[in-house]
């Protein structure tokens, strides 16, 4: 649906949930890894240059990172997105505490996919400790 104005107005984007913009600088730095003449390989790839260029620059971010939080380098890990950060998160509480009952949240399905994976994932660790269930 296209909604005519007789005045321009930059529309207002809504769902910065979706996605947002990145400042400039952040777009510039990251040209150098998208592409083809830049470091584009695959940093989990050991077995040709492409991926050793990509996991070098990896590992820089990573220190950076570290550095701007006063943080192990080792403790920064890269996920591809919210729902994996969430479930790591969450496996997370489930490692640390130990004892008890963890009731899980609300009923939107996104939660309950959440729910689901960490089920999933911590049945060899945590899961097998503690009662779980949706409430």
């Amino acid at each position: 649906m296209v909604i005519r104005n007789r005045t321009p107005r930059k529309a207002v984007y809504l769902d910065y949930s979706a996605t947002t913009p990145v400042d400039p600088r952040v777009a510039q730095k990251m040209s150098g890894c998208l592409l083809a003449d830049g470091d584009f390989g695959n940093p989990a790839s050991t077995s040709h240059v492409y991926g050793w260029n990509a996991s070098e620059l990896v590992e820089a971010a990573r220190q950076q990172v570290a550095e701007l939080v006063n943080g192990d380098p080792r403790a920064v890990v890269w996920t591809s997105g919210a729902t994996e950060s969430d479930n790591l998160a969450l496996k997370g509480v489930f490692e640390a505490v130990e004892g008890g009952h963890l009731v899980g949240p609300g009923s939107t399905a996104q939660s309950q996919t959440c729910w689901f994976n960490l089920r999933y994932s911590s049945r060899a660790s945590a899961a097998q400790r503690w009662p779980a269930g949706f409430q």
